[in-house]
């Protein structure tokens, strides 16, 4: 959608949209929000595109088609990491994301129409993809479709943000008219009272005056005539202690904001605004609550439409790693790899590939070993199996 659609949509079927019109409600109810919302994207899309997609056929892992598609170049012109972007964006604001494959390749619609039946395939008309539309109706079997919630979320986000945002703006409104000053001018000001000398006379105060409070100014000065007198009637320079009004209030119902939209997209608020105390347990739920699901979610509907229920059933299916997203502690990864090797639980190749390394091409790297230690549960102390 071009900017002007999507201004468009916010503004109705007006033919004619000012500037003023457009910027005012965009610095207003778009900014605080997109800045949260795409922020949340960012992390989403960045976390699953550290995950590996693994390939498997009957059993064993193997690197074929799928896997250079779905981890290098999904097609031509976008790289696996733009292509999980653009996917997680499509998701988050859309609730919906459409995936086609042509000439062995996969892109990310921009739009499409959904036409849903009960007892065949749905159908997809109308794709968009990079401002060109496809005249193919494509069939369920033949897209990849991704639905991320029951309800669109983005619409309860948007809800919430129509009084907040008016909030927002009465807030900062409010700091304007505290923090602003104002200059009682008491003197003799009998004159003729026509239009053009009272515009001279403000253009008078109003052009010194602003030279006078610019900050920017190393000196100035202010032709004060005699008989006149100066009121500072700022509310700063009048109200109580308790009354003072700051940034840090403004700064808040925008935190306030950040924190309504961590929720809905179930991002800890501390992950989404950088803070890094107690980060090991922040990431533990945000891998639990957003991006497992996504990834299972990927890993089902790619399941069911590259592979047919034969050949998953004979384990030949692909799988999403979330486990790469956490950096590895050596120090903690140790005792546990020790521990999970002794048990056969582990292959050297396994421990490797846990670290990051490459795995080495020798057949001893793929055995499994356990400790003289361990005996089966079922046989008497010190007995044999048969």
């Amino acid at each position: 959608m071009g900017f002007i659609h999507w201004a468009r949509s916010l503004f109705g079927n007006k033919k004619e949209i000012s500037l003023k019109e457009c910027f005012f409600d965009l610095g207003i109810d778009y900014f605080y929000k997109k800045l949260a919302v795409d922020t949340c994207i960012d992390l989403i899309a960045n976390a699953l595109a550290q995950c590996e997609i693994q390939t498997f056929e009957k059993g064993v892992e193997k690197r074929g088609e799928n896997h250079y598609l779905l981890n290098v170049q999904p097609n031509q012109n976008q790289n696996a990491t733009e292509f999980m972007h653009s996917l997680v964006s499509r998701l988050i604001y859309e609730n919906e994301c459409l995936v086609v494959m042509q000439d062995e390749k996969l892109y990310v619609a921009d739009d499409f129409e959904r036409v849903e039946f009960a007892f065949k395939d749905n159908l997809y008309k109308n794709v968009v993809i990079n401002e060109l539309k496809l005249d193919k109706v494509f069939h369920e079997k033949d897209v990849l479709y991704l639905r991320l919630n029951d309800k669109k979320i983005m619409s309860v986000i948007d809800g919430m943000y129509e009084s907040l945002g008016k909030l927002l703006v009465s807030s900062m409104n409010f700091y304007k008219r505290k923090n602003n000053k104002r200059i009682l001018i008491i003197g003799d000001f009998l004159r003729a009272q026509d239009e053009e000398t009272q515009a001279a006379i403000d253009e008078m105060f109003e052009s010194q005056l602003k030279n006078w409070f610019d900050p920017n100014k190393e000196g100035t000065a202010f032709q004060m005539q005699e008989g006149y007198t100066f009121e500072d009637k700022s509310d700063s320079s009048t109200a109580g202690a308790g009354n003072n009004n700051t940034s840090r209030d403004f700064a808040g119902l925008v935190e306030d904001v950040f924190n309504y939209i961590a929720m809905a997209l179930h991002v800890p608020r501390g992950l989404l605004k950088g803070d890094v105390s107690d980060i090991e347990n922040q990431i533990d739920s945000f891998l639990m609550f957003r991006v497992n699901p996504i990834a299972e979610l990927i890993q089902d509907e790619f399941n069911r439409k590259m592979y047919t229920k034969k050949e998953y059933l004979e384990r030949t299916y692909l799988k999403v790693d979330t486990s790469k997203i956490k950096i590895v502690d050596l120090s903690k990864f140790a005792t546990a790899a020790d521990k999970l090797f002794a048990i056969g639980g582990f292959t050297i190749n396994d421990i490797l590939r846990e670290l990051g390394r490459e795995p080495i091409d020798s057949d001893w790297a793929n055995y499994r070993y356990v400790t003289k230690n361990y005996e089966r549960a079922d046989l008497p102390r010190g007995g044999e199996s048969d």
